[in-house]
């Protein structure tokens, strides 16, 4: 079988898990910061509160957007999954000249692989030409 390597959806989705890792991380660094502020303020001159929630609105929508941006991504996934059953006892060729008949499909995390009827296996991605 071939090398399963550097798929984009893969690398998307890494990219989804660590933004929201660190928003987590951020948000929660920014509430810690805004209550010691509270506590902490000249009860003559308090702090601007449209500005803290001006501040809470922009974290909130970050967070939502790469939620929605999960969620797309699953969508997507999902939706190749009803796809790669086509492929099955159809003929395939790669960029390297690799060719034959698809006898299953195997899908890992980082990739699509097409096994081959001649014991070798194909990465399903840009190049392959299916016929």
């Amino acid at each position: 079988m071939t090398s399963v390597e550097g798929v984009a959806a893969t690398q998307t989705a890494g990219a989804a898990s660590t933004a929201q890792k660190q928003l987590t991380v951020d948000y929660d660094a920014f509430l810690q910061l805004m209550m010691a502020q509270m506590q902490n303020q000249d009860p003559t001159q308090p702090m601007d509160a449209s500005e803290q929630l001006s501040q809470l609105a922009s974290f909130s929508q970050v967070e939502q957007s790469i939620q929605m941006n999960s969620k797309l991504e699953t969508l997507l996934t999902n939706m190749s999954f009803g796809q790669v059953d086509d492929l099955i006892g159809r003929t395939v060729t790669d960029p390297n000249g690799t060719t034959g008949v698809v006898e299953r499909v195997e899908v890992y995390s980082d990739g699509t692989v097409l096994a081959l009827d001649n014991g070798e296996g194909i990465l399903l991605g840009p190049g392959v030409v299916i016929s």
